[in-house]
Order: structure tokens, then sequence, then C-alpha cells
């Protein structure tokens, strides 16, 4: 099991499953001041897809293990994972790899925090699924959706797609408390969840996630916090800026590429591809400053080398 919590936590009330045995509620856990550096640093990224060797189509296990051996020498203060872990939930056999592929994360203690994808309930009934995943993250067991904050000005909300974020959900109820109860210490709040709110991919944005967006804008003209969303799913990068909003599409962890017809709303101009990257970010006085870190040659028979193929800069509000 991946331990995660290696600073001061504290932990809301637990919800028992409900009759489908699909647990809910939140939890909060907090890294202290003195746990974190003065420029904190976290990684960002989503759809690994860990499975067996063998499989080289849905999930190319060369630039997996690159990612998350590149990632561990980063050295970062947390590490999110949006969503697609394993590629079938239902597979015990997808977790170990996570565990085994992910060893060089558990040696250097580095406090890693996933969200829910579509493929975590591939291939189990949802309970099952469910189950397997709070074992393989026991930090989070029982909870689909949690907030964790590292300092005092960095919140991140870890939400689930694959339940209703609709207005009068229980989910957006949640995190509508979350959103109106920020400290006055926040200045930069980052969402996290699988699917994306804003993508350039076919069919686009479902109803769930633009509710998301819509409930978001809402809330961010008027707070002191600057608002940053990151999700996956898609296969590539993306990145857009939408009513005062980041919204960043991180799915280049190791699932099989997916060639994105970008529009002019999209951001990043560059015809590279495959995107293999992960995001990378950092918290400076002012800003939060982040970078799409791209392996720049996924097929060579050497390691692979790494270039930062996107850059962006988020002020914070003042004072």
């Amino acid at each position: 099991m991946l331990a995660v919590c290696l600073a001061s936590c504290s932990f809301g009330p637990k919800f028992a499953p409900d009759e489908s045995g699909v647990g809910s509620s939140s939890f909060a856990i907090t890294a202290t001041t003195a746990d974190i550096p003065p420029i904190p640093r976290f990684i960002v990224y989503g759809d690994m897809r860990f499975t067996g060797a063998g499989e080289t189509s849905a999930s190319q296990p060369g630039p997996r293990r690159s990612l998350v051996a590149r990632i561990a020498s980063e050295q970062p203060d947390a590490v999110f994972l949006t969503g697609d872990v394993p590629w079938h939930g239902g597979n015990p056999a997808d977790y170990q790899v996570f565990e085994q592929e992910t060893v060089a994360w558990r040696n250097q203690q580095l406090r890693v925090f996933p969200v829910l994808g579509n493929h975590e309930f591939k291939g189990c009934s949802e309970a099952d699924c469910l189950a397997r995943w709070w074992q393989t993250f026991p930090q989070q067991s029982g909870r689909r959706w949690y907030t964790v904050t590292l300092g005092g000005r960095l919140q991140f909300i870890a939400l689930d797609s694959d339940s209703s974020l609709l207005s009068g959900s229980e989910q957006g109820q949640w995190l509508q408390t979350q959103l109106d109860g920020l400290s006055a210490k926040v200045r930069f709040v980052v969402v996290l969840l699988h699917h994306p709110p804003i993508t350039d991919y076919i069919g686009g944005a479902r109803a769930n996630e633009m509710a998301l967006a819509k409930q978001l804008a809402a809330v961010a003209a008027s707070s002191q916090a600057r608002f940053v969303v990151c999700a996956a799913h898609v296969h590539n990068y993306e990145r857009f800026q939408r009513d005062g909003i980041l919204f960043l599409v991180s799915g280049g962890g190791g699932g099989k590429p997916e060639f994105v017809n970008r529009s002019a709303a999209d951001l990043y101009r560059s015809s590279d591809f495959p995107n293999f990257h992960y995001l990378r970010f950092e918290l400076t006085a002012r800003q939060l400053r982040g970078e799409m870190v791209r392996m720049s040659d996924d097929a060579a028979p050497s390691e692979p080398t790494w270039s930062v193929r996107d850059h962006f800069e988020v002020d914070a509000k003042l004072p």
C-alpha cells in the first residue's frame, strides 16, 4: 500500500458506504507550514494506466516508467494523480504493477494524492472497484472527494468526476461549502478531477464538468484566491483561460496518445505529438508558476530527454 500522509494530517468524519457500497464525504489533509519549504513544488499528471508490460497499445510501459522515475527525481512536495491510475480497476494485477513501478516514490516518502478516473471502474462492480482503490490508497478510504492544504496559501480540492457535480448533487453542495469557507490566507485554489471541463477533444466536455466550470466561475470573480483546474482523460495536453480561471488538461502519463484538433481557444499551439508529460508547479511570493515537462524522444532506445514545452504564471490577487 502506498503511504501518503507524511506531514501533520487532520481528518474529518469518515462516512460508511451506503447500500450500493459507495462511500462519500470529505476529509482534510493538512501539511503544516513547518513541513513545507518557502517555495513549495508539486506535480500533477494523469492517465498512466498501470498494467502488465505486455500491454503496449492501451498503455506504453516505457514512457510510463520514465515519467515515474523523472517525477521521483524532482523530489516534489506533493504528487497529484488525476485518474486512470490502473488500466482496469477490476484487475488486482494492475494495482500490483502500480505498486512495483512506483517504489521510488515510497523510498523517497513522497506525498501522493489521487483522484478517481473512469478506468478505476473497469471490470468490476462499483463497490469492488472502490474497495481496490481504497486498499491501494488507504488514506482516502471511504471518501471519493477531499481537500489538501500545503502550507497556508495553497488549497487543493480533489473531486470525483464519476459522481455528479451538477447543481444540488451531494458533491456539488460539498464543493460549494469548501469554496464558501476558504481561509483568508489562501491565494491559490487548485481543483483536480479526471474529466476536463474544457477540451477540444472529440465530443468536447460533458455536462457534468461544464456545471463545475460554471460553479467555479461564480465564485472566482469575487474570491481572494485565483483558481486553477487540472484534469486528464484526454491523452494529450491542453491549456485554456476562461472566466479568470486557468484550465489544464494533462493526460500524458502513459496511456495511448490521442490527437487533438486544437481550436483558437487552446493556448498551447505546438504541433508536438505524442505528448507524454507531467505538470510541474512552484509557488512563489506572488505567483503560482507552472511548466509542462515533455518527454522529447519517447521511442529512443536510451534514456529519454526532457524539455519544457509550455509555461504559464498565475498572479496572486492583491494585496
